[in-house]
C-alpha cells in the first residue's frame, strides 16, 4: 500500500468509531486518559526539580534536609505510581470499548447480504482480520497516540527547563565571538531529527514484512485448522504425508520470512540502541564544561541531565516506536484490504428482480461463471404450489448454481424470479451445518435457543425422522459434526424442516448419503407432514422421479428442458 493509501486506510478505519454513536462516551474517556498523562508529565517536572535540591544538599552535607527530600519524593512518586496505573487501565477499558464496537461493525459487514460466502475466494483469513487485527490496531492506535500526546507535553515542560539549564555557549572563529542560548536544546533538536530520519531509511522495509508475517502466519495455522475439519477424509486418503508436505512448505514461508524479519530487526535494534547510549554520554560531555567551571553545582548538573533525557526521549518517540508503527501499517495494510473487498462484494449486485406472484414463477432467467461462461439461457417456468420439481443434468451442468440464484446468493445472473408473498423459504445443502453448542441448537438451526419449540415437540420430531437415540441428549455439548454420520446429520436437516415448516424448500443432493429406502421415506414424510410445501430438488437417483412431478434438466451449455415425470 502506497503511503498515501496508508493514511487514508488508517483515517478510515480511525474515524468511524470517533463518528460513530459512542463518540461522546469515548471523547470522554479518552480526555480523561490525556489529562492523567499530562499530569504524568507535571510531576516528573517536579521530580526534575527535586534532582536539583537533592544533590545540592548532598554535594553541600545538609543531614538535615535529607529525610524531608526523601520523604517529598516518596509523596511525588507515589501520587505518580497511583496516576500511571489509572492512565493504563482507563486506557485499556477504552480499547475494549473501540474495540467491541469495531468487531461488531466488521463481523455486522461480514456476515451481511451473505458477504462471507463471496469473500472466500478474495480474502484470506477474515477470521484473522476480525479477532486478532482489530485488537491490534485498537491497541497499537491509543499507544502511539497518546504516547505522542504525552511525549509532546514532555517536550514543552522539559524545552523550557532545558533551555534554561543550558545557559550560553561561548566560541570564537576567526577572533569573532559567538554565542549559542540554549545550546542543549538546540543540540538534542538536531541529534533526534537526524536520527528519526536515519531510522527510517534502517526499518523501512520492516512494514512490508510484518504484512507478509502475519499472512504466513494466518495460513499455516489455518491449514491445520483445515486438517481437524477434515480428519476423517484425511484419514481414509492416507493423508498424513500430504498433509505434512502442505504443513513445511506453510511453515517454511513463516520461518523464511521471520528471518529476514529478524535481520532487519537486528539492524535496527543496533541503530536504536547505539543512539539510546549515546545520548546518556553526550549530555555529560555537553554539562560538563559549565560544571567544572563552577557555574552550576552537582544539583543543576544532575537536572539539566535529567531534562536533557526527558527532551531526548520526547523528540526520540517516533526512533523508540518505529517497530510498533511499522507492525501497526502491517494492520492499517490487512483491514483496509478487507474492508475494500467487503465493499466490493457488497457492490455486486445480483440483475435477478425479484417479485410476488401466487407461485414459484421464473421468467427469462440467465445464469453463468464468473469466467462467462453460460449455464442456463432464458428458463422460464412456474411450480403451481404444493408441487416438486427434480433439477437433473450432469455434473457441472449448473444445478447447483441454479439454486444459489434462487437463494439470492449468486451473483452472476439476469432475469426474474417471483415468489407469493411472505412465503417462507429454506434451503438444505448436501451437507448439513451443525453450528457448536448443544444438540438442541444444532436441532432447531438457525433459530435461536430463545425461539427453540418445547423438548417434547423437539423428541417427537428426532422419532419421526428415525434419530431416537438423541433425544435424551438434547443439552448435551459436542461436536456434533463429528459424532453423527453424514446420513444422520441429513435426517436432522429434514427434522429441522419439519420444525421450521417452510413454503418452499430448496434441496441440494441433501439426501445424498441416504440409501434410496430412507431417502424415499425422508421426502414421503415431508409430502406427509406438509402438504402445502413446494419441493424444489437437486439429484440423480431414480428414486426421486417417484417423489417429484415435474423435471429440469440441464446440459450445461445454457440448454433446459421441462418435463413431467
Amino acid at each position: 500500500m502506497e503511503k498515501r493509501n496508508l493514511f487514508k486506510g488508517f483515517w478510515t478505519l480511525f474515524k468511524a468509531y470517533w463518528t460513530s454513536e459512542e463518540k461522546w462516551r469515548a471523547i470522554g474517556l479518552l480526555a480523561v486518559v490525556i489529562g492523567l498523562n499530562l499530569a504524568m508529565v507535571w510531576f516528573l517536572v517536579q521530580i526534575n526539580q527535586w534532582y536539583n535540591e537533592f544533590y545540592k544538599g548532598l554535594q553541600e552535607y545538609q543531614a538535615d534536609s535529607f529525610w524531608y527530600l526523601v520523604g517529598q519524593f516518596s509523596g511525588l512518586a507515589f501520587c505518580y505510581i497511583i496516576i500511571a496505573v489509572y492512565a493504563v487501565y482507563l486506557r485499556q477499558l477504552l480499547q475494549i470499548r473501540w474495540r467491541t464496537w469495531m468487531t461488531r461493525q466488521y463481523l455486522d459487514s461480514w456476515m451481511r447480504g451473505q458477504t462471507y460466502y463471496h469473500l472466500q475466494s478474495s480474502t484470506d483469513n477474515p477470521d484473522q482480520r476480525i479477532s486478532e487485527d482489530i485488537n491490534s490496531f485498537v491497541s497499537l492506535t491509543l499507544q502511539l497516540i497518546i504516547g505522542f500526546l504525552r511525549q509532546i507535553t514532555t517536550l514543552v515542560a522539559f524545552s523550557f527547563v532545558l533551555w534554561e539549564l543550558s545557559g550560553e555557549f561561548k566560541f570564537e572563529i576567526g577572533g569573532d565571538e559567538f554565542v549559542i542560548y540554549g545550546y542543549m536544546f538546540w543540540f538534542s533538536l538536531i541529534y533526534s531529527g537526524v536520527g528519526t530520519i536515519l531510522v527510517h531509511k534502517v526499518g523501512r522495509k520492516l512494514i512490508g514484512l510484518e504484512f507478509d508475517q502475519q499472512k504466513y502466519e494466518a495460513d499455516f495455522r489455518f491449514s491445520m485448522m483445515r486438517v481437524r475439519e477434515n480428519a476423517e477424509s484425511i484419514a481414509f486418503y492416507r493423508g498424513e504425508n500430504a498433509e505434512l508436505e502442505g504443513f513445511s512448505a506453510r511453515f517454511k514461508n513463516v520461518i523464511e520470512n521471520f528471518r529476514r524479519l529478524m535481520t532487519k530487526t537486528k539492524h535496527l535494534n543496533f541503530y536504536v540502541n547505539g543512539y539510546s547510549q549515546a545520548a546518556v554520554i553526550v549530555p555529560l560531555i555537553l554539562a560538563a564544561p559549565r560544571y567544572f567551571s563552577k557555574q552550576i553545582d552537582l544539583g543543576g548538573l544532575m537536572q539539566t541531565i535529567s531534562a536533557f533525557g526527558r527532551v531526548q526521549d520526547a523528540l526520540s518517540y517516533f526512533i523508540d516506536a518505529y517497530s510498533t508503527i511499522a507492525s501497526l501499517a502491517a494492520v492499517i495494510n490487512r483491514l483496509a484490504g478487507f474492508t475494500e473487498h467487503v465493499n466490493e462484494v457488497q457492490s455486486v449486485k445480483s440483475n435477478v428482480e425479484k417479485s410476488s406472484a401466487p407461485a414459484l414463477t421464473i421468467s427469462n432467467l440467465n445464469v453463468s461463471l464468473p469466467t462467462g461462461r453460460n449455464l442456463l439461457n432464458q428458463l422460464s417456468l412456474t411450480l403451481e404450489n404444493s408441487k416438486s420439481l427434480l433439477v437433473t443434468g450432469a455434473s457441472g451442468c449448473g444445478k447447483s448454481t441454479l439454486l444459489r440464484t434462487l437463494a439470492g446468493i449468486w451473483a452472476y445472473a439476469s432475469g426474474k424470479i417471483s415468489l407469493p408473498e411472505n412465503s417462507r423459504v429454506m434451503f438444505l445443502p448436501q451437507k448439513p451445518y451443525l453450528p457448536l453448542g448443544s444438540l438442541r441448537r444444532a436441532l432447531i438451526y438457525p433459530l435461536a435457543e430463545k425461539d427453540a419449540p418445547p423438548d417434547s415437540k423437539l423428541c417427537e420430531i428426532l422419532m419421526t425422522v428415525d434419530l431416537p437415540h438423541l433425544t435424551e441428549k438434547l443439552d448435551a455439548v459436542e461436536d456434533w459434526s463429528r459424532i453423527l454420520s453424514i446420513g444422520e446429520q441429513q435426517r436432522l436437516a429434514f427434522a429441522r424442516v419439519l420444525l421450521t415448516a417452510p413454503d418452499y424448500i430448496f434441496l441440494d443432493e441433501a439426501t445424498s448419503a441416504l440409501d434410496e429406502p430412507r431417502e424415499l421415506e425422508m421426502y414421503q414424510l415431508l409430502k406427509k407432514q406438509l402438504p402445502r410445501l413446494t419441493i424444489i430438488s437437486v439429484g440423480h437417483r431414480s428414486t426421486l422421479f417417484q417423489v417429484h412431478d415435474t423435471e429440469l434438466n440441464l446440459d450445461g451449455t445454457g440448454n433446459w428442458q421441462v418435463r413431467e415425470v
